[in-house]
């Protein structure tokens, strides 16, 4: 359904009823609505970086609604679309951070090759309708998500912005993984606690002690 390790990891959810529910609801909606991503990418995340693969995870809230935007990674958009001010502002932050230049785009795809996880907690939206699909059963599925990669031996960064990403924190229980938290980086927020949070270069700094490869941060 998602990849072979994915599928292993999760199989005791598929068996659920509230996942059930979910596959039953997302065809009905997907047929009588437009509704975003393509359906094709609703686990685009989780196809792009493996169970295996993850080193950091990055928690965003679900999908964005306009037409063309969603690309089933958090945060980013497909390379035609403008990019959002939240992204922008991350894009600002790197380069402060890490003196990276700015991209053109916002397909984060290269991030997620990477080993980063872009999880929306919620993997669906209709079209002008924010968070439309809330208590449809994803933020269920996120959560177990969450948990698995907090049961990984090797240490992986959490990275949560804003309130919504930080409530997800009583899941990270597990003290080889390091939480790295700050307010959204929405331009309603991003100079309370973002801005000068040098994420991007703390994230690599854990991996490099724990001789993990380090994120190549450059949007190709």
């Amino acid at each position: 359904m998602i990849t072979k390790k994915w599928d292993e990891v999760l199989k005791e959810e598929y068996e659920k009823e509230y996942f059930k529910k979910i596959a039953v609801t997302t065809n009905v909606l997907y047929k009588e609505k437009e509704m975003f991503p393509p359906k094709n990418r609703i686990f685009h995340a989780l196809k792009l970086t493996d169970y295996d693969q993850v080193k950091v995870v990055i928690l965003g809230q679900d999908p964005y609604h306009g037409v063309g935007e969603a690309n089933g990674l958090a945060f980013a958009v497909n390379e035609n679309v403008k990019i959002p001010p939240s992204l922008r502002n991350i894009y600002k932050e790197l380069y402060d951070d890490l003196h990276i230049q700015i991209a053109s785009h916002g397909n984060l795809e290269s991030w997620a090759k990477e080993g980063v996880l872009l999880l929306n907690a919620i993997l669906t939206v209709e079209k002008d309708k924010p968070a439309s699909c809330r208590n449809m059963g994803w933020e269920e599925l996120t959560d177990a998500i969450i948990k698995k990669i907090n049961e990984k031996d090797n240490p992986v960064v959490f990275i949560l912005w804003g309130a919504f990403a930080r409530s997800k924190k009583k899941y990270i229980t597990n003290k080889k993984h390091l939480v790295l938290e700050s307010t959204h980086p929405s331009p309603f927020s991003a100079h309370y606690g973002f801005f000068g949070s040098k994420p991007f270069s703390k994230t690599n700094e854990f991996l490099r002690k724990n001789n993990i490869k380090e994120i190549n941060w450059q949007i190709k």
